[in-house]
Order: C-alpha cells, then sequence, then structure tokens
C-alpha cells in the first residue's frame, strides 16, 4: 500500500489531524504530515504546535493512497488558497484517487474547486452553500467513491476509521476500534457503523 498525506497549515484543527495520524499508524496505514508552509512547525487553531513530517515543496506525491484534509480555522483557508495543493487534489481526483476531508475543509477546499459536484458529502454546519452541486447528507461521515467527508472535531474518530475501512477493510477497522474501546456498533445486532 501506498502512503497517505495528511495536510497542515496554520490554524489545522488538531484533534481533526492528530486522531487521524494516530488512527491509519495504529492500523499499518503509513501516513505522513505535510506542512503547506516553510517550516516543519505548524501551530493548531488552539495553539497547538505540531512538527510535520515533510515539507510539501520538499515531497514527491508518487501514487499517493490517500489524501487527507483536516478542518479547522483558519487553516481550511490556507489550504484552499495553496495552489499546489490544489493542483495536486484536482489531479489525484481526475485519477480516481482517494481523497478524504473534515470539518470546513469539504466545503472550503474540495467544495471550491469543484471536486465534490454531483457527489454526496458532509461538512461543519454553515458552510454547505460551498457544495455547490454536492448533496449534502446530515449524517456524521459519508462515503461517496473515492471520497470520504466527515462534519466536524467530534466525529475525528469514526471519520479516521472509515479511512481504515476503506483502505485495508472493516475486520482491520474493527480491531483497531477495540483496541481503543471505541464500540459504535450495536450490542443486539452486531452491525457496525463507523459514521
Amino acid at each position: 500500500m501506498n502512503t497517505s498525506f495528511l495536510f497542515l497549515a496554520e490554524g489545522f484543527e488538531e484533534i481533526e489531524a492528530l486522531a487521524t495520524v494516530d488512527i491509519l499508524r495504529r492500523a499499518g496505514i503509513p501516513v505522513k504530515t505535510v506542512s503547506i508552509t516553510e517550516s516543519l512547525q505548524v501551530k493548531g487553531a488552539h495553539g497547538i504546535t505540531v512538527s510535520a513530517d515533510l515539507i510539501f515543496d520538499n515531497t514527491h506525491f508518487d501514487h499517493p493512497e490517500w489524501l487527507i484534509l483536516p478542518g479547522g480555522l483558519p487553516g481550511a483557508e490556507y489550504l484552499y488558497n495553496f495552489a499546489p495543493l490544489q493542483g495536486l487534489l484536482s489531479r489525484h481526483a481526475s485519477q480516481n484517487g482517494k481523497i478524504a476531508a473534515i470539518c470546513a475543509s469539504p466545503a472550503v477546499v474540495l467544495g471550491q474547486l469543484g471536486l465534490l459536484k454531483g457527489k454526496k458529502a458532509i461538512c461543519y454546519p454553515g458552510f454547505e452553500d460551498k457544495l455547490e452541486g454536492t448533496t449534502v447528507l446530515h449524517q456524521p461521515v459519508v462515503v461517496d467513491g473515492n471520497f470520504i467527508t466527515a462534519n466536524g472535531p467530534a466525529t475525528s474518530i469514526p471519520f479516521a476509521l472509515t479511512i481504515v475501512s476503506a483502505t485495508i477493510g472493516e475486520q482491520e477497522a474493527l480491531k483497531v476500534a477495540d483496541g481503543m474501546l471505541y464500540y459504535p456498533h450495536s450490542k443486539t445486532t452486531n452491525e457496525y457503523n463507523f459514521g
């Protein structure tokens, strides 16, 4: 499996970024954090500074498994305004590449790039107007083809587990969830729903 990349801009939502990276790594999915700034040190929306693995301008994105966008403001706006990332996302989507975004990013980044037109998605409440041509579903996590979107910080764990499930299977996602004592399934029907 190829490496996935999660992008960090000043003002990113820390829980969405770090929970996602943590859960993917628990599942054995290779993932690198990428700063879109000139520094590896990126300060989040709540004052937590994270040291990214890579700097965008020094990174070759050869056949990425997933491109992942945390939300947060102004982080999502900085992601959208970063032209090299716009190009990478557009190329990846045109090749049926897998993209996941949470909180404001489904709307602010993917919606404004037109990548979710004709798709089903969700975003943080209040940003739906940027999802022109998208069917907005009011549920925590939405999967449509190669896109996974989620609505906000509280859905960070189901968002990440959905990425795991889509990458290496539901049973592996269940193992990670159980190891974390995260039980979103019905004890009576044994049905599992990450979102």
